[in-house]
């Protein structure tokens, strides 16, 4: 057996540990302050199960928002602190200002201020002690990949790009005709006759095979990899790590029969969860149009002054099954900003006006598509929609672009949240990578996620 002495999270356990700990550090820290001070605000909101649940809530959803169960962030000890400041600060706020649900406001006024100080500090210290030790170099996962030496730099970036403990520490290359290629960074070249003695010296995580010949995976090397099976070692396919590791689907590295891959999530044919999405996005649009409403002598000011020219813009677009519909938008370029033929629009796009630039990083000029949401045109959530000019360009580099459409279009999307503004056709085959992932995995779970990373989005001025 592969006796690995090291301590090892997945993903998903890294993200219920950083949650339930959240909670735990908070709730222990108000009961000890509330008992060893004697103040009953502290205490009671941790010995009533629906003021605990509630606060427990609130840190779980707003630190969604605030970045706190990303990775990335998690191990950064600067990101971290401005994460975890934003999420205790607004928790306390949101708990303060709910006073029908969580506990009564005390008289003595300075429990408030010790309540949300020892919600701060009890934070603090955990996620200091999660950066310190557990997102320690100890707890890297390290990875053999089974591969050619032309896939090596790609593999080995989007991997550890998309999980900060996963370590590639060496790969086998499978070319057949091998030549004295140097190994690549800090990942070592092994030969097949290596594999074994290396993976027992290395206390591996796991092998990945990413190679996509089969002739490439000779005798030697399949027999190599049986016994590594049978003594314990993980041994998995490259396509399924990198779903897990990335959350998209691996289309640039899989064959015409992608839909072994890609099996349709029950949902999209689910009809009550469909009733259920209608229902909610009628009343999300409907509260939409409410806030554009409100907003909307700004956005008239601003654009006399900053656009100076017509509020709304219109662009055909296209949705489920191909079919072509009219977009609706505030509009953001100066005009005639196509006069010259339809081009991607990039990050510091030189037409896009002052206040145009403010409403897409406040996603303001998005407003008028809720339109679209009620008319059945577009979804709230699910792939941006493309014009048929780039739908048309795309698809023809891409052969799975179009499977984008077997959905309605969104107002926001799994790409939207994960990725920046797309520039060019390296940058949509990515998007469609998330596209897809969300295609094959959506769920209610997964739209209330989206949801609240397109609240921090909006926060912190990310929008595209």
């Amino acid at each position: 057996m592969n006796n690995s002495n090291k301590i090892h999270f997945e993903v998903s356990e890294r993200k219920v540990l950083l949650r339930s700990f959240d909670v735990i550090f908070v709730l222990v820290a108000l009961r000890i302050v509330g008992d060893i001070l004697d103040l009953e605000y502290l205490s009671v909101s941790t010995t009533d199960f629906n003021y605990g649940v509630l606060l427990a809530f609130y840190l779980n959803g707003i630190g969604t928002v605030f970045e706190m169960y990303n990775l990335q962030v998690a191990s950064n000890q600067f990101q971290v602190l401005r994460s975890t400041i934003l999420t205790a600060s607004t928790s306390f706020l949101f708990y303060l200002l709910t006073p029908i649900f969580s506990a009564s406001l005390p008289s003595n006024r300075i429990q408030i201020v010790i309540f949300y100080f020892t919600i701060l500090i009890s934070l603090l210290v955990w996620r200091i002690f999660y950066v310190k030790f557990l997102a320690s170099n100890r707890f890297v996962q390290q990875v053999i990949l089974v591969c050619s030496r032309e896939q090596v730099e790609e593999l080995v970036r989007e991997l550890e790009n998309s999980d900060p403990h996963y370590r590639i520490v060496a790969y086998v290359n499978t070319d057949i005709e091998k030549s004295n290629l140097p190994s690549y960074k800090y990942v070592h070249n092994l030969e097949v006759s290596e594999l074994a003695t290396f993976v027992k010296r290395s206390k591996l995580y796991e092998v990945v095979v990413a190679s996509q010949k089969t002739e490439e995976i000779t005798v030697e090397l399949y027999q190599k990899l049986l016994h590594l099976l049978e003594s314990g070692t993980t041994i998995r396919e490259y396509t399924q790590v990198f779903e897990d590791k990335t959350h998209r689907i691996p289309v640039h590295h899989i064959t015409r029969d992608f839909y072994k891959f890609f099996p349709f999530n029950r949902a999209n044919n689910n009809q009550l969860y469909k009733i259920n999405l209608r229902i909610m996005e009628t009343l999300i649009s409907i509260f939409g149009l409410l806030v554009g409403v409100l907003l909307l002598p700004i956005i008239i000011i601003g654009n006399a002054i900053g656009n100076k020219g017509s509020l709304f813009y219109t662009q055909e677009r296209v949705g489920k099954n191909g079919k072509i519909f009219q977009i609706y938008k505030f509009r953001s370029m100066i005009s005639n900003a196509e006069k010259e033929g339809a081009v991607f629009s990039t990050n510091n796009d030189s037409r896009v006006t002052a206040f145009g630039k403010f409403m897409r990083k406040t996603r303001i000029d998005e407003i008028p598509q809720f339109l679209n949401i009620l008319k059945g045109d577009m979804a709230v959530i699910g792939p941006r929609p493309e014009r048929p000019f780039f739908v048309k360009e795309i698809a023809e580099i891409m052969p799975f672009y179009e499977t984008r459409h077997v959905i309605k279009p969104g107002l926001t999307g799994w790409a939207q949240v994960n990725y920046s503004y797309g520039e060019s056709i390296e940058d949509s085959l990515i998007k469609l990578q998330y596209d897809l992932y969300y295609i094959k995995h959506r769920s209610l779970f997964m739209d209330l996620n989206i949801t609240l990373k397109t609240f921090s989005t909006v926060l912190f001025y990310r929008g595209q």
